[in-house]
């Protein structure tokens, strides 16, 4: 699948843009941050972002929820 297209991936606790994207294989940005989350956007297509969650997953982030921003 080629499609690119902006997802939403919600993170349990604070997380600083800088200290997620520093290893990261795609670009992450910080839309909002909640008392104990924190929502990111990214542009991928449907193989980076499954790429992008194991990254994040192999990091120890506590994946909360994913979904495709229209």
């Amino acid at each position: 699948m080629n499609d690119w297209c902006r997802y939403r991936v919600h993170l349990a606790g604070r997380v600083e843009e800088r200290e997620v994207n520093a290893t990261s294989p795609l670009e992450m940005t910080v839309e909002r941050v909640e008392a104990d989350s924190t929502w990111l956007s990214v542009h991928a297509d449907q193989s980076g972002l499954v790429g992008l969650m194991r990254h994040l997953h192999g990091l120890g982030f506590v994946l909360l929820c994913v979904d495709r921003k229209e």
